[in-house]
């Protein structure tokens, strides 16, 4: 048996190291000067409550968990965002503000902003389906974003807030679930499916080339969930197929593919642009493991939404007129039929986070 001074020493060690391993994770949070999102309804903190688009969620109960109570900040979800969770784990504000909220100014964008809006996807075709932002404009608003940080905190300082800060993209679903599927803008016509996966593969590329040549040096970059176990597409599944409600195997297969060749791009890309460090998060395989031991995190439903029946509704069918609605969203994986609730939101922004580190991105 080890001496009393030699567990003493052992100890010592031991919080030593921690004490380390904190002040490398704090070091490494400091450096990042600002959180900036680009994407959909995933990360979309606001924007689409400034727009003429009926995709939204700016009134109850969404928003019904946000801190300092309820509130709908036109966030899809109960509460905060992935974004949010991750800006406060980097010591910047808990919340990522909306680009186009005019509560906000250029001193709060600084250290924060969010270009996305729900709805839109790499294809430009599919913003048009419900009149919402498309990904060229997003960017377009990154380049006036860094015009008025140069104006507002002088070239230089711009320069490295821009390059300091992580960027964090999620899109891509809505390609295929609001494009692709339901037959809206006649791709499903013109691409098969693997096909149109190599289209959006090939625009996400070029959207990451772009918003490189514009300064951004780290980036997460999400793939697909398993967009067939939404309750929405369970749901459709089993009413126009015939099936039980389980998950549209179709989808996952397809979001399966379309990783495959996204995390392919990233690597490549990384390879031609060495000061791009761009981190692939594989999403499918956290929510599938979300979904198929839902106790390990606490949940009780996985197949239905808190809000309503959670089987279709969601944006305005998402009221607080339904009794219906759960009182505690906490248990669920879903808060409407097609978004995470703020919990889920929580674990995915720290498996993100995880990511970057493992990665070198932070």
């Amino acid at each position: 048996m080890a001496s009393p001074l030699v567990r003493l020493l052992l100890l010592l060690l031991l919080l030593v190291a921690a004490a380390s391993r904190g002040a490398a994770s704090a070091a490494k949070a400091a450096r990042v000067t600002a959180v900036i999102v680009f994407g959909d309804s995933t990360v979309d903190t606001g924007n689409n409550n400034q727009i003429g688009t009926p995709l939204r969620s700016d009134f109850p109960p969404y928003g019904r968990d946000m801190p300092g109570g309820a509130r709908a900040t036109g966030r899809f979800g109960n509460g905060r965002l992935a974004p949010d969770f991750m800006s406060e784990s980097l010591g910047l504000p808990p919340l990522v503000p909306a680009y186009l909220d005019p509560a906000y100014g250029i001193a709060d964008f600084a250290r924060g902003v969010c270009f996305a809006s729900a709805g839109t996807g790499l294809d430009n075709a599919t913003a048009g389906v419900l009149s919402v932002i498309p990904l060229w404009k997003e960017v377009e608003y990154y380049r006036e974003y860094q015009r008025r940080l140069r104006a507002h905190a002088g070239a230089a300082a711009a320069r490295d807030v821009v390059r300091g800060a992580l960027h964090v993209v999620s899109i891509g679903t809505n390609d295929f679930l609001e494009n692709y599927y339901m037959l809206a803008t006649g791709r499903f016509a013109r691409y098969s499916v693997g096909e149109y996966e190599d289209y959006l593969v090939a625009a996400a590329r070029a959207f990451l080339a772009a918003i490189h040549r514009l300064g951004a040096r780290r980036v997460t970059f999400a793939g697909l969930s398993p967009m067939g176990c939404l309750p929405l597409e369970r749901t459709a599944g089993a009413l126009l197929g015939g099936g039980g409600g389980g998950c549209v195997e179709e989808y996952n297969r397809v979001a399966r593919e379309y990783n495959g060749k996204v995390e392919a791009m990233v690597r490549s890309l990384r390879a031609e642009l060495p000061r791009l460090k761009v981190a692939f998060i594989p999403v499918y395989d956290n929510m599938l493991d979300l979904i198929t031991h839902p106790e390990k995190y606490g949940l009780e439903n996985v197949e239905e939404g808190c809000c309503a029946t959670g089987r279709f509704e969601m944006g305005f069918m998402c009221n607080d007129e339904s009794p219906l609605t759960c009182d505690d969203a906490s248990k669920y994986l879903f808060w409407d039929a097609f978004h995470p609730t703020e919990k889920v939101n929580r674990i995915m922004a720290q498996h993100t986070l995880d990511v970057c580190y493992q990665q070198g991105v932070l």
